[in-house]
């Protein structure tokens, strides 16, 4: 019988763990007899998309990936609506979609939980092309992406950093939302169409999204002055920013942004120029990756409510 062909891409670059030991012990895990696996070590942008195409088009039946965000993004993207299932070995610094998908960022935990080859098929998103997995977004949350994407601090503790010195630069601006019910028109600091419930870091921006509804959560934060930045800090970290009195929340499956002149927004982090007219799909059931049961969610959430409740104990 022919073995099942498992391709393993590493980004060498990627967070601040070494990634020496990640060939090895996958290569311990799986069974020879059964899988062949190939191991691949990106050197370029959109390198990890090229390996992961051509796999595809292989019939590989996983392509795992050790890296951050944006090597994961560069892998999924090209496996949604194929044969071959993602599995994350998360290795970066914000593992965004690891962490949604309850992957652990312990390698050996991540790897125990790739070979259990239990299989969710998650939405993804498209704005103006552009595939996202876990959130893009406009306004600060794209003001900070491309400041985080220069800078040499990484981590939560780099990003809440950076969100600390930049609040001061930004300036708000007016955008017209049509969604599936209507159009409205606001003022916001941050605009982020959600698949996932973060961005990254455990930084919640729409704690009730769904990577599987077939639906985007449409999160719109409005201006803050000074004071309100730490207490809306803390929420997002803590997983309640949709107790902020100045938080919209939209949930529709396709939606249209208007603003005023070109610009910048982010995907899954990566900071993209675009023009002043965006389209937001959401694209339902169409990538399969190796996850455990969501089950822990909500335990997650409790956990962060009681650590938000003795914070504002705390600064009250």
């Amino acid at each position: 019988m022919a073995k099942e062909k498992i391709c393993l891409i590493i980004n060498p670059i990627s967070g601040t763990d070494s990634k020496k030991n990640i060939p090895e012990e996958v290569a311990a895990a799986f069974d020879q007899r059964k899988y062949d696996l190939f191991i691949r070590i990106t050197g370029y942008p959109d390198h990890a998309t090229e390996i992961a195409r051509k796999a595809a088009k292989k019939n590989y039946k996983y392509v795992l990936v050790a890296g951050g965000d944006g090597t994961v993004n560069e892998v999924a993207k090209s496996l949604v609506h194929t044969n071959t299932t993602l599995g994350i070995i998360p290795s970066g610094s914000g593992n965004g979609l690891a962490r949604e998908l309850g992957i652990p960022l312990d390698t050996e935990k991540a790897i125990k939980i790739i070979l259990r080859e239990h299989t969710r098929t998650i939405d993804y998103g498209m704005a103006n092309g552009h595939i996202f997995f876990c959130t893009c977004g406009f306004g600060f949350d794209a003001f900070i992406s491309d400041r985080f994407a220069e800078g040499k601090k990484r981590g939560p503790l780099g990003y809440v950093r950076n969100i600390l010195e930049s609040v001061v630069d930004f300036r708000s601006e007016e955008y017209e939302i049509t969604t599936d019910n209507g159009t409205i028109t606001e003022r916001a600091f941050i605009l982020t169409c959600a698949n996932a419930s973060q961005y990254g870091n455990d930084a919640h921006i729409a704690p009730g999204a769904s990577m599987d509804d077939g639906m985007m959560n449409v999160s719109i934060l409005k201006p803050l002055n000074a004071i309100e930045v730490p207490q809306t800090t803390i929420q997002l970290f803590t997983n309640n920013i949709d107790k902020n009195s100045k938080m919209t929340s939209l949930i529709t499956r396709n939606l249209l942004i208007k603003r005023s002149r070109a610009g910048m927004m982010h995907v899954d982090g990566e900071p993209v120029s675009t023009g002043n007219e965006i389209k937001v799909e959401t694209i339902h059931k169409g990538l399969k990756v190796l996850a455990p049961d969501n089950g822990l969610r909500g335990k997650k959430r409790r956990e962060s409510e009681n650590i938000f409740n003795s914070l504002t104990r705390w600064f009250n």
